[in-house]
């Protein structure tokens, strides 16, 4: 246990976290997706949900504020025109820990081959379809400078 760091965090995701660099994506999925197929690297989240593994990994992860988009989420059915309640979740979640970032939906393809390029995935135990998004990391500016 660590002071401040949300214990749902284990020693693996926390030190995947802190590898990344700038511009470098990590995804978070469902049970259903074949995470251990796609992944470069792979730390599982079994037992957990996603939407607390998005808050506690949010809760430490900037996310990069120099692209127009860095959050993004799977799309029911490859369409991205429709959403489930897990992605109004999702949504809220990034409202409240990256304010002004949108989450963009990805068609099916898109949205898998972005995982398969990313430089983690976290195979959680979520049971809902669709459940699954990408953050894209940022920087932490040094305290004397300010965000552009």
């Amino acid at each position: 246990m660590l002071i401040g760091i949300p214990a749902l965090l284990g020693p693996d995701l926390l030190a995947t976290l802190r590898a990344m660099g700038h511009g470098d994506e990590i995804a978070l999925v469902d049970g259903n997706y074949p995470a251990e197929h796609q992944a470069t690297r792979l730390v599982r989240a079994d037992g957990h949900h996603l939407i607390p593994v998005l808050d506690a990994i949010l809760s430490i992860l900037p996310v990069d504020d120099a692209v127009p988009e860095a959050l993004f989420r799977a799309s029911v059915k490859g369409d991205p025109s429709l959403a489930d309640p897990v992605h109004h979740e999702m949504e809220a979640i990034c409202a409240k820990r990256a304010p002004g970032r949108k989450v963009v939906a990805l068609a099916g393809a898109d949205f898998y081959a972005r995982v398969k390029s990313a430089f983690a995935i976290v195979a959680t135990s979520e049971p809902r379809l669709y459940a699954n998004i990408i953050i894209r990391k940022g920087v932490i500016y040094p305290p004397e400078t300010r965000k552009p």
